[in-house]
């Protein structure tokens, strides 16, 4: 008997705390004309009361001042939805819009409030990528206005169960930055670890003006050790950025040397039109992501998975016309090559200038191409830049294997090494040197193909890359592919480190110094050829 009355009495108790919390959560008139037209600190006060209730009336009220769709008439609010139907606020029912409706005017402010108030609701219930969205929002308001009164927004937002993880690390960060500035030492301890353990640079302003107006040594001292914390991180992220950006220019460096470590390096010939080569590899891209967007727009993502080959085909292609026709009477002859090339590099941009015009066309990125991973708080690694990184080692692994375990390239070391001998037992030599002069074209035209996902392709294109990738061929060692990946990647973090300190003209320059020297000093380069025509 006892045990029902002790029932009965905790059911009285939990509908009257039912009734009260609906009471307290629900929207009244006056706070319903307080949003619509009421003094602006008091409508900031109950906006992010509302946001943090589960009242759903409060929160149409609010999204629809957000979408300047509240109307006041007399003592009443109205909503007037897009479609013109006006509703009272309070109950939901239509009501007739009178003429004498004034418009609910709000300023900046109010803006961004209610900006950081839906944020907050959305971030309740709604799928991840949603609450990514509202917690971005939340972060940036967070920093750009550091107010405490976004707390009680910030902390519901982070109490729900399902919250996603990205979306809990941006909120516990913006919670940090609000936080710092609270009247509670405890808090603003708790927050001063949390912008120190984010090791972002977007903290260090926060942390600096912390210390400015911060009195308590306990508090004093986590704002110090998080502001070394944050710069030791920032130091070290932006050391590893430039490592990044320099592999990612010596892997493009990489690959516009590879095709001429075959041409030049093992077939001694000099050619002017290798850039030529690999702006007909851009093109030849650009013209795939032309057809795929005609015809399959819905297979756009594979496009470039077609036009690597297609790249490597087209300037192949017109590597071995090159050869055919003009190079193979010239072997022998640096100076005529070389003049031939140059001549040939001028007819390949006028022929393309003429087809495609002279200004620069772009080339879009597939999506899984697109955007970057943000590591250490603040190092962000592009996906285009990654993965031509990737794709020039395989070019790197699979041109290594084509020349050291294939016939072709067994073909091509022995009439590199001794064209005679070569020819007495019973090489066909000049279609090895017409398929190695196609293999180092078509792999210029992977060079292209992979430009063309980093900057726009036009008729100029490979003349930024040619004199970048003889002075890489030679640094190398001529005829040593591995000398070549050594060059164009130390090259390339090297000239990123002096761009930082000097400028891009003056690291140019500097580069260019470091490797007159360097040949001067040992002229066969990192490698030195091997067999006998290092010896002759």
């Amino acid at each position: 008997m006892r045990l029902h009355k002790h029932h009965w009495l905790a059911t009285w108790v939990g509908l009257i705390s039912l009734l009260a919390a609906l009471q307290a959560h629900a929207l009244t008139a006056v706070d319903a004309l307080v949003l619509a037209s009421g003094d602006n600190d008091e409508r900031v006060a109950l906006i992010r009361q509302l946001a943090t209730q589960d009242d759903v009336r409060g929160h149409t009220l609010i999204r629809a001042l957000g979408d300047e769709q509240v109307r006041v008439q007399g003592e009443q609010v109205v909503i007037v939805a897009a479609d013109g139907v006006a509703s009272d606020a309070l109950s939901g029912a239509p009501v007739a819009l009178l003429d004498m409706a004034e418009d609910a005017m709000i300023n900046n402010r109010l803006r961004g409030v209610i900006e950081v108030a839906l944020a907050a609701l959305d971030v309740v219930g709604s799928p991840p990528q949603r609450q990514l969205e509202a917690a971005r929002v939340i972060q940036a308001r967070a920093f750009d206005d550091p107010d405490p009164a976004q707390l009680p927004l910030i902390s519901r937002a982070l109490a729900q169960p399902n919250i996603d993880a990205s979306a809990a690390q941006l909120l516990l960060l913006a919670q940090a930055a609000v936080g710092i500035g609270s009247d509670q030492i405890t808090v603003r301890l708790d927050a001063a670890h949390k912008l120190g353990e984010a090791k972002r640079a977007i903290v260090r302003p926060l942390l600096l003006q912390a210390l400015d107006v911060e009195s308590d040594p306990l508090v004093l001292k986590a704002l110090k050790v998080s502001l070394a914390d944050v710069d030791r991180a920032l130091s070290i992220s932006a050391f590893m950025a430039q490592v990044f950006t320099g592999a990612s220019l010596g892997s493009i460096l990489l690959l516009a040397a590879l095709g001429l470590a075959i041409t030049y390096g093992l077939m001694g010939v000099i050619n002017m039109a290798h850039g030529e080569l690999i702006m007909i590899g851009a093109y030849a891209t650009w013209l795939v992501q032309l057809a795929f967007k005609q015809w399959w727009p819905t297979w756009f993502d594979g496009y470039l998975l077609v036009a690597m080959p297609v790249a490597f085909i087209s300037a192949a292609l017109v590597g071995v016309l090159m050869e055919r026709l003009v190079i193979r009477f010239l072997y022998g002859r640096p100076l005529e090559t070389l003049l031939a090339t140059w001549g040939i590099s001028l007819v390949l941009m006028q022929s393309v200038r003429s087809l495609f015009g002279a200004q620069n066309v772009g080339v879009e990125n597939p999506s899984w191409m697109s955007g970057s991973v943000l590591l250490m708080g603040n190092l962000s690694l592009p996906w285009n830049r990654m993965v031509i990184i990737g794709f020039s080692l395989c070019v790197l692994v699979a041109l290594t294997l084509l020349i050291t375990k294939t016939r072709l390239g067994l073909f091509v070391r022995g009439v590199t090494q001794n064209r005679p001998i070569a020819a007495c037992m019973g090489v066909n030599t000049a279609r090895v040197d017409t398929y190695a002069f196609g293999l180092g074209s078509g792999v210029a035209g992977l060079a292209g193909c992979a430009l063309s996902q980093v900057g726009n392709v036009g008729p100029d294109l490979g003349q930024n890359y040619i004199v970048d990738s003889f002075m890489v061929v030679v640094l190398g060692g001529v005829g040593q592919l591995a000398g070549t990946v050594y060059a164009a990647l130390g090259l390339g973090v090297l000239n990123k480190f002096l761009e930082g300190w000097v400028g891009a003209v003056l690291a140019k320059i500097a580069v260019l110094v470091f490797i007159i020297v360097f040949i001067q000093k040992r002229p066969q380069g990192i490698f030195a050829m091997k067999g006998r025509s290092a010896q002759s």
